[in-house]
């Protein structure tokens, strides 16, 4: 496997000719590596897992420039992406030249080519969960196992491009964050590791394609309705929403600088993202509280304050009506 790293100029940052190991992620005990890279364009750090054809993976990265990765790959894979924070684009053969990840958005795809290329923007904390499976193993899984799978499993089998979603990337639920959360925080060692992770990467499979044969398939014909300029103002809506969670701004704020009525946000908020426009916002500030206090490095107070809640009462309340306990007691 080749990477070159070059920047809007087309001047190369990085070259690598690093081959994967694919007896890694067919070896049939866990093997897990960690690895940390820095240099004057970014800084990353990864956690791999392989085992019995899928690897795991867990990123986070700073980007301190514009930068596009090209890289080529020996063999295919069916490739599972949760991009918990931050943007990066990709293309995708057949499907689109410009597939956007941003955050709290996932998607499966498989690529039987032999290259890929994905632009990251400059910018800080990013952070994405991957799941990698090769072909067969994924054929395996996917047999018998629903239409979703059976029409991915289909061209796999074809070796023609293949997405779960192709118009809009689903977003990512509560019960996908809390997996990915469990893979992060797995205290198993060996065998147990192994067999627990591999339950995980399973779930997170079913859980994507529960999400399409229910949630997101019944939104799709109030998506079809807005037009492909509209959905593009509501992404840019729902970016701007993000950039100010602790003073958010208001309807009419947001609908103006988006450039859409205040029903077009709130009806298309509705369709596209399946949530209101503060229950959005406050489902994100509520994902990022809990993120802090599992990291275990913060006051509650500030975490709080962070999260954009005027006092720690009313984020305490606000924590336990959606998780169910009490910020403290997640954290202990």
């Amino acid at each position: 496997m080749g990477i070159v790293i070059t920047n809007d100029a087309n001047h190369v940052l990085l070259t690598e000719d690093t081959p994967f190991d694919y007896q890694k992620i067919r070896s049939r005990a866990i093997i897990e590596e960690t690895q940390e890279m820095k240099h004057d364009f970014g800084e990353a750090s990864f956690r791999e897992y392989c085992f019995d054809g899928i690897s795991i993976a867990c990123c986070k990265a700073d980007v301190y420039e514009n930068i596009h990765i090209h890289t080529d790959f020996q063999e295919p894979r069916v490739f599972m992406m949760f991009m918990e924070q931050g943007d990066v684009s990709t293309s995708l053969e057949g499907v689109s030249d410009h597939f956007k990840f941003s955050t709290l958005e996932h998607n499966l795809l498989f690529n039987p080519y032999e290259s890929e290329t994905a632009g990251v923007k400059k910018q800080r904390d990013i952070q994405f969960f991957g799941l990698n499976f090769m072909p067969g193993r994924f054929l395996e899984l996917a047999e018998n196992n629903g239409k979703v799978l059976g029409d991915l499993a289909d061209n796999v089998a074809g070796n023609r491009t293949a997405a779960l979603a192709t118009k809009f990337n689903p977003r990512i639920t509560p019960r996908m964050r809390m997996v990915i959360e469990e893979v992060r925080q797995c205290k198993f060692q060996g065998g147990l590791k192994k067999l627990f992770l591999q339950s995980k990467a399973i779930e997170l499979l079913a859980l994507q394609c529960d999400q399409m044969e229910t949630d997101h398939l019944s939104a799709a014909p109030a998506k079809h309705k807005i037009s492909a300029s509209d959905v593009e103002k509501l992404y840019f809506a729902r970016d701007l929403l993000l950039q100010h969670v602790q003073q958010p701004l208001s309807l009419e704020q947001l609908s103006r600088k988006a450039g859409l009525n205040e029903f077009k946000l709130k009806s298309g908020f509705k369709a596209v993202f399946d949530n209101t426009v503060f229950g959005f916002l406050n489902d994100h500030r509520l994902e990022l509280a809990r993120e802090m206090i599992l990291s275990g490095h913060q006051s509650m107070a500030m975490i709080a304050e962070e999260a954009g809640y005027s006092s720690p009462q009313h984020f305490s309340t606000a924590f336990r009506k959606k998780f169910g306990t009490s910020p403290g007691k997640m954290r202990n």
